[in-house]
């Protein structure tokens, strides 16, 4: 892909998550998906987005920056939801993402679930 096709592809991919149509994210992921060095299949990729929406239904991604460099990308993102305590809250996020044939193959990011407040 150009980097102008890879920069849809990204926002294309983001709304899809902030859709909460995870069971769609074929479209933008491959079946088999490294996430942080460990492999994933695309259910448990689509899983983890899912469990953070469980959690924090209003869960959004704001991309504030994407940087495109041959099949990689950078977002730097701002996560917003509410808590459980009824608070709204926000965090950022960074990852980079390597696409190889159309998909995401590889996620290094570090939103850890333990940074979200409750």
């Amino acid at each position: 892909m150009k980097r102008g096709e890879l920069d849809d592809f990204y926002r294309s991919y983001l709304q899809r998550c902030n859709e909460h149509r995870f069971d769609e994210l074929g479209e933008f992921v491959d079946g088999s998906v490294e996430v942080n060095g460990v492999p994933h299949d695309l259910q448990r990729y689509a899983g983890g987005l899912q469990s953070v929406v469980q959690e924090y239904p209003d869960f959004h991604w704001e991309l504030r920056h994407l940087l495109v460099d041959g099949e990689w990308l950078s977002a730097h993102l701002i996560d917003t939801y509410t808590t459980s305590a009824g608070r709204t809250a926000s965090l950022q996020e960074l990852a980079m993402y390597r696409v190889a044939d159309g998909r995401i193959v590889q996620v290094w990011g570090d939103l850890e679930h333990s940074r979200l407040a409750r």
